[in-house]
């Protein structure tokens, strides 16, 4: 009789682990152990992929900030400036609804900011790239007090910690807000 042999993990499988049990548990749970534990493997398959927890958790704050600019590079493909505007925005705000478990994490990800420099790092890199984003295209759309921007992104990142699972209202409150501020031009 042969022993049914589990698939080997992959270093996806990994981060994927990560980011559900940063959302479920918070940072704590990053470490090799409770990770092997969560998949049912070994710390060595953990180690076969990362040098040690902090190269794991660089790995997964590298992830998030490359998930976060292709979302903004997709969002950024429409065909107007407006449209352009409204796309990134309800983008940044939609983070919680995502289906990518990586953009989900966002607000875990902030958290766990809040103890780890080297999260904190990251977040200020992502926090930076989208400011630009939107700075970008509110002058595009003759806004150019950054200001807007701040405040814009601010609300942004406030309903992805107000949200409602019953209600998906993230994207179309923002929308809202992006049209209030073009009506000031």
């Amino acid at each position: 009789m042969t022993a049914l042999r589990r698939p080997r993990l992959t270093q996806d499988d990994w981060l994927l682990a990560g980011f559900e049990a940063l959302c479920e548990t918070g940072p704590a749970a990053l470490g090799a152990e409770p990770l092997a534990r969560r998949l049912g493997a070994t710390k060595g398959s953990f180690y076969w992929h990362f040098a040690d927890v902090p190269a794991y958790s660089a790995a997964l704050l590298t992830l998030w900030q490359d998930e976060a600019a292709r979302v903004l590079e997709a969002a950024s493909e429409a065909s107007t400036e407006v449209a352009r505007l409204r796309g990134c925005a309800q983008a940044m705000a939609a983070t919680a609804e995502a289906e990518s478990v990586t953009l989900r994490a966002e607000s875990a990800i902030r958290a766990w900011a809040g103890t780890d420099p080297v999260a904190a790092e990251a977040v200020a890199r992502v926090d930076e790239m989208r400011l630009a984003r939107l700075h970008r295209l509110l002058s595009a759309c003759d806004i150019g007090n950054l200001e807007m921007a701040r405040i814009l992104y601010a609300s942004a990142i406030g309903m992805q910690a107000m949200r409602d699972p019953a209600q998906d209202q993230a994207a179309p409150a923002i929308g809202s807000l992006v049209d209030l501020i073009l009506a000031l031009r």
